[in-house]
């Protein structure tokens, strides 16, 4: 019988204006946190008011979701050197705890 196996690890979202991906993405692979994903927005709202992605304007004011499964060293490290575009940028950050499927020695493609 096959078990699957668990490992907790920290989810990491951040939402940001698209331009400051690039430095999003510098301090995660400064940290070595390299298993991500991005995702594009369609809109949402925030205390300004709705939003959407203005592609029109070249997506100066569109938004990413950046989402990071990471261990909880890794996860600090990321925080940490973050933590000052978070202060700059005022990005928003949310972080949880998060089990993850651990496949079996052979089985990653």
């Amino acid at each position: 019988m096959n078990m699957m196996k668990f490992e907790t690890r920290k989810r990491i979202e951040i939402l940001a204006d698209r331009p400051f991906l690039r430095e999003i993405r510098k301090v995660a692979s400064d940290t070595h946190a390299t298993q991500f994903t991005v995702l594009a927005t369609i809109g949402g709202q925030n205390e300004k008011g709705f939003w959407h992605d203005d592609q029109v304007t070249g997506g100066a004011g569109s938004k990413i979701v950046f989402i990071a499964l990471l261990q909880e060293e890794t996860a600090d490290r990321f925080l940490e050197a973050l933590a000052p575009l978070i202060e700059q940028y005022g990005l928003f950050v949310s972080v949880s705890d998060t089990k993850t499927v651990i496949p079996e020695p052979g089985k990653i493609n």
